[in-house]
């Protein structure tokens, strides 16, 4: 069985043993995925991005404050280290849209400008380098915490692992070495950022 096929498995349950059955089921009758041709500018972009990451999109097309069936929904679908903070996964178009707002956002950081901001050390020190797929974003529109898979790591890192942001205090830390264990984590814990107060 596929990791993504396993965490959406966990995701549901989450869901049904908080009570929110109406919830997921509702989702899933209106949701869909993203179409042949968004995954393929997707991979255009970003040749290297991970086959789960592809899978889930094909199950789902983004859950942050997307529109399915005229119904505009925002719908916890990730979570990170951050133990009980939900996520939103982008859509297809979002993340190539995206593709270059690490860089416009955070190069300085990157660059280690600012000596008060934690950076992990398997995450490159050159901007020009940064090559990371926005996938996500926290519960609070993106404001406080986001998700990259980092293409362009340092010599201490692995390409294609999962960068955490979060603000206030800024920090970027790896969280896992790829997309697969990065999924295995939230299903490792419960899927526990799915609970009856963040629904």
């Amino acid at each position: 069985m596929k990791i993504a096929d396993n965490y959406l498995s966990g995701l549901k349950k989450a869901y049904y043993d908080n009570g929110n059955e109406e919830t997921w089921n509702h989702f899933e009758q209106i949701k869909h995925g993203a179409s042949k041709t968004d995954i393929k500018k997707l991979q255009e972009a970003f040749p290297a991005i991970p086959q789960g990451l592809v899978d889930l999109l094909e199950y789902v097309d983004g859950t942050y404050w997307r529109t399915y069936v005229d119904e505009e929904i925002a719908f916890f679908f990730l979570g990170s280290d951050l133990n009980e903070y939900p996520y939103y996964l982008l859509s297809s178009k979002e993340m190539v849209d995206n593709q270059h707002i690490a860089h416009t956002y955070y190069a300085d950081y990157i660059d280690r400008k600012y000596d008060h901001v934690e950076i992990d050390n398997k995450i490159t020190d050159k901007s020009t380098d940064l090559k990371w797929l926005h996938f996500s974003d926290c519960m609070n529109n993106g404001g406080t915490s986001q998700l990259f898979v980092d293409f362009s790591p340092s010599g201490k890192g692995k390409k294609g692992q999962i960068v955490r942001f979060v603000h206030d205090p800024d920090e970027f830390r790896v969280i896992a070495d790829s997309f697969d264990a990065y999924l295995q984590l939230l299903i490792n814990t419960g899927c526990n950022f799915i609970d009856e107060e963040s629904i």
